[in-house]
């Protein structure tokens, strides 16, 4: 079963999409006349009725973003996937809506409010607005201070019962009560935007998050007095760890922090990841290198070249045996330092508004 709160790490994409009718992403790429980078090399590879926001993209038509975040950690480059994709869809004048869930990190993690506030704005606000996520039509909300969530999350809780939740999550008797309900928040979040204006919702997501989607459609259309349109959805690659696996807050080898600095630690980092080499030099010149299984390759597919041609000619020299893994991972290195030291530097200005929008 896969939750957002519990995810193998060697996730069957092929066999989740057909198990839950996901559709691939590639069949409506060509639908888009400047797609994102994830998007092209796919990263993000399903959809639940994305046809809805290709139709408002190519029409200009209006149409919201959902993208909850939950801060339990400092915030590394698995993360950063999706403020990608908000930037991209701030382009087409997208309305964004960025709920911060700390009602369900109070009842499914046991965070505090305090803590996840505080986390929300230093590491994660700052770290969007910093990377470029415009102010302008972006609404952040603490899901506990928004009463309009609260109230609609009430109304709509009549139209689920605990069988259904127990089948979707995997509830269980020892499962606390707050738990059961923050779903019918996250469901809340999604819809809320058309309660102002009927009007196509998308929420891009790993495939962790499903299940919300899941539960949102179906409530959705149970809900004939609303009137709601079906929230579309995207699904992207999990980023792999550093040492292999996946990409975690809690355990620091694993990942690069978007706060982390230049420095001799974050050499011997990137230095030490999980590549897709030989085993010796001269295999690797012979036989050639595997970049689909190099955690290095991958910080160069998600985030660290924008040119497709550049990326090529790094996959063709890998393969080839040209390309070692030890001048791949100092280029690598170069690229991170340039990035992060511009980033720490627009951080220092964006701390100052993020702390103004949850004032």
């Amino acid at each position: 079963m896969i939750t957002p709160w519990e995810v193998s790490e060697d996730i069957d994409y092929k066999e989740t999409m057909e198990k839950f009718g996901i559709k691939p992403f590639k069949d409506i790429l060509n639908k888009l006349e400047t797609p994102h980078r994830l998007m092209r090399r796919g990263v993000i590879f399903g959809h639940r009725d994305f046809e809805n926001i290709v139709e408002c993209i190519r029409g200009g038509k209006r149409f919201a973003v959902v993208s909850g975040m939950m801060p339990s950690g400092r915030m590394h480059f698995g993360h950063k996937m999706v403020v990608d994709q908000l930037i991209y869809y701030q382009n087409y004048n997208a309305e964004i809506y960025i709920p911060i869930a700390d009602l369900e990190a109070y009842w499914a993690r046991g965070i505090d409010f305090e803590r996840i506030k505080k986390l929300a704005v230093e590491e994660y606000i700052t770290n969007y607005i910093a990377l470029g996520l415009t102010l302008k039509n972006t609404r952040i909300y603490l899901q506990s201070q928004n009463s309009v969530v609260k109230d609609l999350a009430l109304k709509l809780a009549k139209r689920v019962n605990l069988s259904e939740m127990k089948a979707i999550y995997g509830f269980s008797g020892e499962t606390n009560i707050g738990h059961i309900f923050a779903p019918i928040i996250q469901v809340a979040d999604i819809l809320h935007p058309q309660l102002e204006e009927r009007m196509p919702v998308l929420v891009p997501v790993g495939i962790d998050q499903d299940p919300h989607i899941r539960l949102t459609r179906d409530i959705a259309g149970r809900c004939k007095e609303y009137n709601f349109i079906h929230p579309s959805s995207t699904y992207h690659r999990f980023m792999t760890g550093l040492t292999g696996g996946k990409m975690s807050s809690s355990k620091e080898e694993t990942a690069i922090f978007l706060s982390d600095k230049p420095s001799e630690e974050l050499r011997k980092k990137v230095m030490s990841c999980k590549t897709g080499g030989r085993e010796t030099l001269e295999d690797h010149r012979k036989y050639g290198g595997v970049p689909e299984k190099c955690v290095v390759y991958e910080l160069y597919l998600y985030h660290l070249v924008d040119d497709d041609r550049e990326l090529r000619e790094i996959y063709e020299r890998c393969r080839s045996g040209d390309l070692t893994c030890g001048r791949c991972k100092k280029l690598c290195y170069e690229k991170l330092t340039e990035f992060l030291k511009d980033l720490n530097e627009r951080r220092e200005v964006a701390r100052e508004q993020a702390w103004e929008i949850l004032r």
